[in-house]
């Protein structure tokens, strides 16, 4: 199988997908070792670590961290590389799978504001269409960031799940909702985790089948560091 063909299949096996977000080498290499399956970057985590805000990284450096991740590693990986950064479908796929990557998140808002489902189930049509099964497509759903509702949710999921994407990624959706979005839409639906909650359990047991955890686990560290570092120098 390749390596698509691998990670597609971890969507609809028996157990869920957990995906702790990695940063870099180091940290894809240490979640390989811990025996998960895939790698999933963070587009968050990977713009900090190279001097970006999140949302603020040129595309050509987000694809040249994505290439030395997928490098490092011999499993799967799927990288988060936000809207496109506004690249046609054919360029945004050949510069995806030159990097290594055999799948990606693409979120429906930009600048904060959601893209008209229509016009972004297009642009998953025309993705699928240049990658064939060489990519495993991760359609976020920004509706719960934006102030949404559970029947826009529904409404994106199901038009984005036509379009051909493999997943379908509410972020942010309230646990208490996972279970009629994932009756509604259909499919491997992807739900956020984080070290504070909701926990990978919570979430599969209202339907999730891939697990994330976006920027959280970077953070979460981040956060020890914060409180090491007063007592180094004590």
């Amino acid at each position: 199988m390749s390596k698509a063909e691998q990670f597609r299949a971890l969507h609809h096996a028996p157990t869920p997908l957990v995906l702790p977000n990695a940063w870099d080498p180091v940290s894809a290499r240490i979640v390989a070792d811990a025996g998960y399956p895939a790698i999933a970057t963070s587009s968050g985590a990977v713009a900090r670590v190279i001097g970006y805000d999140d949302g603020r990284t040129p595309p050509a450096e987000m694809f040249a961290a994505v290439a030395r991740i997928a490098r490092a590693v011999d499993v799967p990986v799927t990288a988060d590389l936000e809207a496109g950064y506004g690249l046609d479908p054919k360029e945004f796929v050949e510069r995806l799978l030159d990097s290594g990557a055999v799948g990606c998140n693409l979120e429906d808002s930009v600048g904060g504001r959601l893209v008209e489902p229509a016009r972004q189930a297009e642009y998953l049509v025309e993705v699928r269409a240049a990658a064939g099964a060489d990519l495993v497509v991760n359609a976020r759903i920004d509706t719960f960031l934006a102030g949404g509702d559970v029947a826009d949710a529904i409404e994106r999921g199901r038009q984005y799940r036509r379009a051909g994407a493999d997943c379908v990624y509410p972020i942010f959706a309230p646990v208490e909702v996972l279970a009629e979005l994932k009756q509604q839409i259909g499919g491997p639906l992807n739900a956020h985790a984080d070290p504070a909650g909701p926990t990978t359990p919570e979430l599969v047991e209202q339907g999730a089948t891939r697990i994330s955890f976006g920027t959280s686990v970077h953070n979460h560290l981040m956060g020890v560091l914060r409180e090491l570092l007063p007592k180094l120098g004590a």
